[in-house]
């Protein structure tokens, strides 16, 4: 009896041990890319600009072209790839650190130019790779290595909620925010990111998806308890759906 395999790796990735921590979601972010590279037979034209950032060596797990931008300037790196080979497929990848805080200005004109471009938004409400420091995406009252006593708004200001801020762009065309503590969850990110992908291929403009993402080592939880605490504390301020969907985009069921 011939055996079939329902599930095999994807083909854009390499088969290699990682490198990110016991419970880090960058993983999970990963194999969603390459299955949709994969998937919508996007390989040959792709190449991703890697951030400064826990990320930094996502190059190690791709077959795609790539490169590495200096810390925050993805988009911009990304926008002069798209302009010079609008024929290709340009996905920014990005953590919090790197994109709300020294990038913000690279991000937030990306969408107000409308490029072509798709960015993958990794928000786990600190900087994971450098220490756990308080990041422009950590939630009042919580520790970090540069707020040990909590963030206090009166001090710090209030956290930036992404998606929302630049959905009230017009150059931004399809943004969305998920989450990757349960499989259900993981299956819609799935399916935001196809619809931020087809926005690219249609040239319909800026395309942005933020995952919601767990950082258990520097949360300094469990990878169970990371779960719980997404699920408990950073939907509710960071709350899930599609937040800017243009005429033209497709709908993925």
């Amino acid at each position: 009896m011939e055996v079939k395999p329902i599930y095999t790796y994807p083909k854009s990735m390499e088969n290699r041990v990682t490198n990110y921590c016991p419970g880090c979601h960058h993983g999970i972010v990963h194999k969603l890319v390459a299955e949709l590279i994969d998937d919508m037979n996007l390989f040959e034209k792709t190449i991703i600009v890697w951030p400064v950032g826990c990320s930094v060596v996502g190059y190690e797990y791709f077959k795609t072209d790539g490169c590495i931008a200096a810390h925050g300037r993805a988009p911009a790196m990304a926008t002069g790839i798209k302009r010079a080979n609008p024929e290709k497929f340009v996905i920014s990848y990005q953590g919090d650190g790197d994109l709300a805080s020294i990038g913000m200005a690279e991000i937030v004109h990306a969408a107000a130019r409308g490029e072509k471009i798709t960015v993958v938004f990794i928000n786990n409400t600190n900087y994971g790779m450098t220490g756990g420091q308080m990041a422009p995406t950590t939630l009042p009252g919580q520790k970090t290595t540069t707020s040990p006593y909590g963030r206090d708004p009166n001090l710090c200001g209030w956290p930036i909620r992404v998606s929302e801020l630049l959905s009230t762009i017009d150059g931004a065309a399809y943004i969305a925010r998920a989450a990757l503590n349960k499989p259900a969850r993981i299956t819609q990110a799935k399916k935001y990111l196809k619809k931020a992908f087809n926005t690219q291929l249609k040239g319909i403009g800026f395309s942005l998806v933020e995952f919601i993402s767990a950082c258990p080592v520097q949360w300094h939880m469990t990878p169970l308890k990371s779960l719980e605490r997404i699920e408990n504390e950073l939907i509710p301020y960071y709350p899930l759906g599609e937040f800017k969907v243009k005429e033209g985009v497709t709908d993925v069921s």
